[in-house]
């Protein structure tokens, strides 16, 4: 096992870093901080392991998150193509990440080994590999995800062996059983200390759902237990990631029948999304909700956690110009969504998970990725350069009058999009423009 360093970098994202000094050369704060920001997962929470796979830790927590992992590297994907290193790491994750899955399809952070450690002996089935058991829909979607914009991007299909395969059918079957949760589901969960967030009510199973043919989920993607069990965006990207598969069963693999059952779950999936999860609000028109029962309760906010309802586009659920978004997009960026705050520093969209008037760097990253307005993606470049409490680097969530009050300060997720925003604009040309 070896970790990376500064001295170690893949050659391609060493020339990235130096065609940076030229691109970013009239912003000397922000090529500081992308050259920082761009190489941490690299260079600090990614392990090379004997066995060929990949361990990529979350940063500040020392256990390896489905989605963060897959967050953590995705930017490097348009570098992959000329780099066998990044390869290396890429498929390597990978690997691991569906070893994870076979392991429990339910959890969503592992271990290095199976040490058993963890942050509470959960009232859940527990397993020496497992770090935390909340489940997320969207922990089975980024490795696939991730899987698939990599084979797009370098056209490798090595990625899909019978393991890749046999993973795709355990995530069918599992979120098929919970469209059914309460009737077909085994999983339960309860922790008896900390925040009523951190545990589900009504014995370990959530509250009650109806069924939408949309499929339940425990937890959001900031591990606060979901107040109605339909989370839409999650939702949303589970629909994307069961196109990314009837693609793969059938271009790969050549497998009729896993093509057909993705196919199948996901007509049903977006049939609830469209006839459970929109709000018709007075002011903002139809919109999409966050959350829903099925039995015409709605959560209406956003949290800033990928998969989100600001991330629509990101995700490739619709596009930027859909109304139904647009509606969406200006109810989350407005103080009717409880967890946009707006101070003298900054404005944007918070989480439950972090205290209020708290702000986070990846809403403010995912704002600009989802924009077509250049004056807005200029207003979250110098508010993410002017949030990082001289640090060089992004945090969780920081004091919208105060960035020098902030959160984790060894966040990965949040470097690497913030990385990911800034290449893209690098290699359009755009930054000069923004700045």
């Amino acid at each position: 096992m070896n970790k990376l360093s500064e001295k170690t970098l893949p050659k391609a994202v060493q020339e990235c870093l130096k065609l940076a000094e030229t691109e970013l050369a009239h912003h000397p704060k922000l090529l500081q901080m992308f050259k920082q920001c761009f190489p941490n997962t690299l260079e600090t929470t990614t392990k090379l392991m004997d066995d060929g796979t990949a361990f990529v830790f979350t940063g500040d927590i020392p256990a390896m998150w489905l989605r963060d992992s897959s967050a953590q590297v995705r930017h490097y994907l348009p570098l992959a193509a000329q780099d066998e290193e990044l390869q290396r790491v890429i498929e390597g994750l990978v690997k691991r990440q569906l070893m994870c899955i076979q392991i429990d399809p339910y959890a969503n952070a592992f271990n290095e080994e199976d040490n058993d450690n963890r942050y509470e002996d959960d009232l859940t089935e527990l397993n020496p590999w497992v770090w935390e058991r909340k489940y997320e829909i969207d922990s089975l979607c980024y490795p696939i995800q991730l899987s698939y914009l990599y084979w797009k991007q370098t056209g490798k299909a090595s990625l899909f062996d019978e393991t890749f395969l046999n993973t795709m059918k355990t995530i069918i079957r599992l979120w098929r059983t919970e469209q059914r949760h309460f009737e077909q589901s085994p999983y339960r969960f309860a922790r008896t200390t900390g925040p009523k967030t951190d545990t589900l009510r009504n014995d370990r199973m959530g509250m009650p759902v109806n069924y939408t043919g949309m499929t339940w989920s425990g937890f959001r993607p900031s591990d606060d237990a979901c107040t109605f069990g339909y989370l839409i965006p999650a939702n949303m990207f589970a629909c994307v990631v069961l196109g990314y598969m009837e693609e793969i069963a059938e271009q790969v693999y050549g497998d009729a029948q896993v093509k057909e059952e993705a196919g199948i779950l996901k007509e049903e999936i977006d049939y609830g999304i469209r006839t459970y999860g929109i709000y018709r609000h007075p002011e903002f028109g139809e919109m999409f909700a966050y959350e829903t029962d099925g039995f015409g309760n709605y959560n209406l906010m956003d949290d800033a956690n990928v998969p989100s309802l600001l991330s629509i586009p990101y995700l490739g659920y619709a596009d930027k110009d859909d109304p139904i978004y647009s509606n969406t997009r200006k109810f989350i960026l407005s103080k009717q969504n409880p967890y946009y705050y707006e101070g003298s520093h900054a404005r944007g969209i918070g989480s439950p998970h972090t205290p209020k008037q708290y702000i986070w760097h990846i809403s403010l990253a995912m704002q600009a990725l989802t924009s077509s307005d250049n004056e807005e993606v200029a207003e979250m470049i110098r508010t993410l350069t002017s949030t990082d409490a001289e640090t060089g680097y992004m945090h969780e969530g920081f004091h919208v009058n105060d960035p020098n009050a902030y959160t984790r300060p060894w966040f990965a997720w949040a470097n690497s999009l913030f990385a990911e925003l800034i290449h893209k604009l690098m290699r359009e040309h755009r930054l000069k423009e923004l700045a």
